[in-house]
């Protein structure tokens, strides 16, 4: 579990802070027919330093499914949510309801659910492990 949660932290921080910077960049950019887009947006570094991240986030997310389950990767990797109302909230000034806390509340649960599931299931496999060994 130490090293699905030492890939899968960054990750969540590389995906969050990589939408913070694209996000930056096309509230620069405005809104406007794609082909007068697409020129505007691609000359800024921000927008390149946030498909860099995106890419990191994604390739070590992919690798953590080559060892860890689907069933704890994906609601683990859902904690991105939370860090990234948190950095809209600081870095873009989003105003966030109380309903929207309430959502970052309820999916921090279930990532806390999830991380303690994961720690039974590796007790339960020693466990299991020890009973064997007896036979």
């Amino acid at each position: 579990m130490k090293k699905t949660l030492a890939v899968l932290i960054p990750a969540v921080f590389a995906q969050a802070v990589g939408n913070v910077f694209l996000s930056m960049r096309m509230k620069e950019v405005g809104s406007s027919i794609w082909f007068d887009l697409l020129p505007r947006a691609i000359e800024s570094p921000t927008l390149w330093i946030g498909t860099v991240l995106l890419i990191v986030s994604f390739i070590l997310f992919a690798s953590s499914l080559s060892w860890a389950d689907l069933s704890f990767v994906i609601p683990a990797v859902s904690m991105e949510v939370a860090v990234n109302v948190i950095l809209a909230n600081y870095f873009l000034h989003e105003v966030i309801s109380l309903t929207r806390w309430a959502g970052v509340l309820f999916i921090s649960l279930g990532v806390i659910l999830v991380m303690r599931s994961e720690r039974y299931k590796v007790v339960e496999k020693r466990e299991d492990l020890r009973a064997y060994g007896r036979r």
